[in-house]
């Protein structure tokens, strides 16, 4: 073990990866040398972001280092500098800068969790309920007392109340379908919060329950379900009957119910009727062309 948080301070656990501490220097490394994390919650897609950010390495090289620590077997794991490390295999470009630090396995975990949340501009909300919950047990591993203080560490990295990084960090409880929906913004945070303290089993049939009635589930209806399983009254049929329930419209919504709901069947749903007129007005301005 490297250390402890009680005796390094803070400041020196959380050091930015823009510049190198005191005795430490930027070397170049061969991408072949740097490997990723074990378990890294951030993603790299070869995505527009991506190809944008290989141009710029192309035409102006690797503006900020990144940061590693030597593997026991050999090379070096990058903590942080994965998508650098990608854009140079775009860019055809075999070094990178890196920072090399020694560091164990609890204090490599939050090196890599703060460098990255600094240095990304855009965080799923998948990325970052993994990075917290990381960051929250290598705190708690590495010789800060108590959860409470953990919490209170991270409060101030991230300037979040300790509520709501609970409530982040509760994401990390859902099945990756579930998980998926809240990154494509599919599910609203605070229902997939409610939807976290159901069983995995359970939130296997609120995803299939979900495809079956194509919706997706209000706030109100993630909170019944939590309640019901809290109660230990939650079944199969009652997911299906809470899903299967129509949601409150708006004003606006009714308005527009009331006025074009004569010229629909009467069991048509709100979302049956949107999807006729939608489909009028796609047509109609396909003619009018």
């Amino acid at each position: 073990m490297i250390g402890n948080l009680a005796l390094v301070g803070y400041d020196d656990i959380f050091k930015s990866s823009v510049a190198p501490a005191s005795g430490e220097s930027i070397i170049e490394i061969s991408l072949s040398e740097l490997f990723p994390p074990d378990f890294h919650p951030f993603q790299v897609n070869d995505d527009d972001a991506m190809f944008r950010l290989a141009e710029s390495v192309r035409v102006y090289g690797v503006r900020e280092p990144g940061i590693a620590r030597p593997r026991s077997e050999g090379g070096y794991e990058l903590l942080c500098g994965n998508r650098r490390k990608r854009a140079c295999e775009l860019a055809g470009i075999s070094y990178m800068p890196v920072i090399v630090r020694e560091l164990d396995d609890a204090l490599a975990a939050i090196v890599m969790v703060d460098s990255n949340l600094e240095q990304r501009e855009k965080i799923l909300p998948s990325e970052k309920a993994w990075a917290y919950r990381v960051m929250m047990e290598a705190l708690n591993h590495n010789g800060v007392k108590g959860e409470n203080h953990s919490y209170e560490i991270m409060v101030q990295r991230t300037g979040i109340k300790k509520s709501q990084i609970y409530r982040i960090i509760r994401l990390t409880e859902l099945i990756p379908d579930l998980l998926d929906k809240v990154d494509a913004r599919q599910i609203a945070f605070n229902p997939a919060v409610e939807l976290s303290h159901l069983s995995r089993q359970e939130q296997a049939i609120t995803i299939e329950a979900m495809a079956a009635h194509e919706t997706k589930p209000s706030l109100s209806q993630a909170i019944k379900l939590k309640k019901l399983k809290q109660d230990g009254t939650l079944t199969e049929k009652a997911i299906y009957s809470i899903l299967a329930e129509e949601k409150k419209s708006t004003n606006s919504e009714q308005t527009v119910s009331l006025r074009f709901r004569k010229y629909f069947p009467p069991d048509y749903s709100q979302k049956q009727m949107e999807a006729v007129i939608i489909k009028l007005l796609t047509d109609w301005k396909i003619k009018a062309k």
